[in-house]
């Protein structure tokens, strides 16, 4: 077998390394994965009786017994993620999609995270068909040879269509944010609505960006010069989100932004939960550990677990991304 070839997991056909079907059986080869559990638990974690009710709660001592994405962690290699529902909340209400694919210029890699809006109705449920949605559209366009720019304002749109017909028969909009981001051999694309955040982590430190700008009263504030940024987050009212994916939502194009790093580096995809307790691109650029390019899921774990020690008021997503895609 040669190096650049691998067997279909369908069929066992050898298959390039460069091709998204199979030729034999038509089998999907980009590989996928969407931050999806069981529905409830196979065990209570207070008691470890296995009697856990339909709608998530132990027989025996009456305990919530956590769903399948309280905890989620995907490594595809040059690409990984972890999700958590962090200490305060009783569920996850975040989803991380992540994929692994080739376009006419080479590989890419592509990754969404969502965060439900807690006010609103079935956050967990939106955050999840938006991620979902926006990365089989993502893929789908890259594959075609569609500009990263328009692919994932594309995959962006498409999440709120999905979301905003969640609302259908219901006077409760479900809500959510979104980022996405292509990676490829040459560029970092990625588009947003809400405050869930991009950032460029190069191994110099000095170099580390935030790619995004949050659609929330506190980035309201900042730029009118009322308060500073920090100031702006600590205040009661300032992650009021201004834009977001839903039904009732009123702007939903969303923003994009294209970056060329100067060499290799890590594309940081986060919700609140983390940068919360680290907003700036410096200071999380410190918080990884050494040579993360070499294991990104360590990486994304190191990170969760330094938002879980300072709190773990919110849930919690990181995904990390190799520049350029291995």
């Amino acid at each position: 077998m040669q190096a650049s070839a691998r067997p279909c997991p369908e069929c066992a056909t050898l298959v390039s390394a460069t091709d998204n079907f199979c030729e034999r059986c038509g089998c999907d080869l980009a590989v996928f994965e969407v931050s999806v559990g069981s529905s409830v638990a196979a065990a209570c974690q207070n008691c470890g009786s296995s009697a856990i009710t339909a709608d998530g709660y132990c027989e025996q001592c009456g305990h919530l017994a956590p769903s399948g994405r309280d905890h989620v962690e995907i490594d595809l290699g040059s690409l990984a993620g972890v999700t958590d529902r962090g200490r305060r909340h009783q569920r996850n209400e975040d989803a991380m999609a992540l994929a692994v694919t080739q376009t006419p210029a080479g590989p890419a890699t592509l990754a969404v995270v969502c965060d439900g809006v807690s006010s609103s109705h079935r956050p967990d449920d939106a955050s999840l068909a938006a991620a979902e949605t926006a990365l089989r559209v993502l893929t789908a366009e890259v594959r075609t040879g569609t500009a990263a720019a328009d692919a994932v304002t594309s995959a962006a749109v498409a999440a709120q269509k999905a979301v905003g017909d969640m609302a259908a028969g219901s006077e409760d909009a479900p809500a959510t944010t979104i980022v996405c981001a292509c990676v490829t051999a040459t560029a970092v694309t990625v588009s947003w609505i809400g405050d869930s955040r991009a950032y460029w982590l190069p191994p110099d430190h000095a170099d580390a960006r935030l790619l995004t700008q949050d659609d929330s009263l506190a980035a309201v504030w900042v730029a009118l010069g009322a308060l500073t940024e920090a100031e702006a987050v600590e205040s009661a009212d300032g992650h009021v989100l201004t834009r977001w994916l839903g039904a009732d939502a009123e702007h939903v194009e969303p923003h994009r932004t294209s970056f060329e790093p100067p060499g290799p580096g890590v594309l940081l995809l986060c919700s609140d939960g983390l940068w919360n307790y680290e907003p700036s691109a410096a200071g999380l650029a410190e918080l990884m550990p050494p040579a993360p390019l070499e294991n990104l899921a360590g990486a994304a774990r190191a990170l969760a677990e330094f938002a879980l020690d300072s709190g773990g008021e919110d849930n919690i997503t990181a995904v990390l991304a190799s520049f350029p895609p291995r």
